[in-house]
């Protein structure tokens, strides 16, 4: 017996150094493989191409710390403590905990420097920032051909949020888009959160990109809240820069406590006489609305109802005609709501309940 495990040893002490040696393989081809990914990603390329665009466009983005590499299950960079702000901003427009920018195989070796995908996690959008960017950015010159947006990666965002001030407006938002490449579907999908209430909105398009156009084919829009409303749209619509549009949608809104509407929605574009107009149709049980609306001035009035340094808050801008049986807002409940508007024609309601009134069963 002792002869036999005499004969055994160096057998064990084979395997043994076998091991260490495929060991000591494996180790240096993984440290070889990171070295490689490093080599072939160049983080740092990546990060400057970013802020590149950035610069480009007014902004300045930063990261807390280096974008790290990372092969599997696909080629990425992870970003970490990501803020997005105007040049000589104050207040950051975006503060993301972390992000990752998925790319293709091919661009590791020696292809062009493509974005498959960016992901973002835990952003928090702040909407005056936004808006402050926006307003300085230099006006387009009256000849000069329209900027066609462009979506060139997926998106992906989750548990993101847009706060105004100290204000939360959506929460828990999450945000899914694909490629806006011509000729292609493009599909778009949101869920968000507001003031406790959640909403899902679904969008899918065709985009058509021909010189300084774009034309929106196949348009399908849902848009929903849980259990309560939901917003169905088909149509198309056509840009051409500036106020220069058309859109043509039409479809139904149900609502679970006032029945099936029938709904129009009609944009006619600028022109010497005109603002941008959107007509809106809508003809239901107890409800009726005939109304033409300039958005563009409608959402500067908008904007200025929670500014405290704005004028005097006058009525929307728009003209027609509506008439509401009942409208339930949140804890407001207001009855017999009927309003004429125009360009001589005040608003007027003919009945309404006091404004802090709760709806029913609530």
């Amino acid at each position: 017996m002792a002869e036999t495990g005499q004969q055994r040893r160096p057998g064990s002490r084979r395997l043994r150094l076998i091991a260490l040696v495929l060991g000591g393989l494996v180790a240096a081809v993984a440290l070889t493989l990171v070295i490689a990914v490093y080599l072939l990603l160049q983080p740092d390329r990546f990060t400057a191409m970013l802020q590149t665009q950035a610069r480009a466009a007014g902004l300045d983005l930063r990261l807390a710390s280096p974008a790290s590499p990372s092969l599997f299950p696909r080629p990425a960079l992870d970003l970490q403590g990501i803020t997005l702000s105007a040049e000589d901003a104050s207040a950051p427009i975006l503060l993301a905990a972390r992000g990752r920018l998925a790319l293709p195989w091919h661009t590791l070796f020696g292809g062009p420097t493509v974005i498959s995908q960016l992901q973002i996690d835990s952003p928090r959008v702040d909407l005056d920032a936004l808006q402050d960017w926006m307003a300085a950015l230099p006006a387009q010159a009256e000849n000069a051909p329209p900027n066609i947006p462009r979506i060139d990666t997926g998106i992906d965002i989750t548990h993101g949020s847009v706060v105004r001030g100290n204000e939360v407006l959506l929460d828990n938002l999450s945000l899914r888009a694909g490629r806006l490449v011509s000729g292609q579907p493009f599909p778009l999908s949101v869920t968000a959160t507001t003031a406790g209430n959640p909403w899902q909105l679904r969008l899918s398009t065709t985009p058509r990109i021909e010189g300084n156009t774009l034309q929106l084919d196949n348009i399908s829009l849902h848009l929903a809240q849980a259990g309560k409303v939901t917003l169905v749209l088909n149509g198309r619509a056509h840009w051409h820069g500036a106020a220069d549009a058309t859109a043509s949608l039409a479809g139904k809104l149900d609502h679970a406590d006032g029945g099936q509407y029938d709904i129009s929605l009609v944009l006619s574009p600028a022109n010497q006489d005109n603002p941008l107009l959107l007509a809106l149709k809508l003809d239901g049980p107890g409800n009726h609305a005939d109304l033409r609306l300039p958005p563009l001035a409608l959402a500067h009035w908008w904007s200025q109802l929670g500014n405290p340094q704005a004028a005097q808050l006058t009525a929307p801008p728009g003209s027609g005609h509506a008439e509401f049986d009942t409208i339930d807002a949140g804890n407001v409940h207001i009855e017999g709501l009927t309003v004429q508007a125009g360009n001589d024609v005040p608003a007027a309601a003919t009945s309404a309940a006091p404004a802090a009134s709760p709806a029913p069963g609530k």
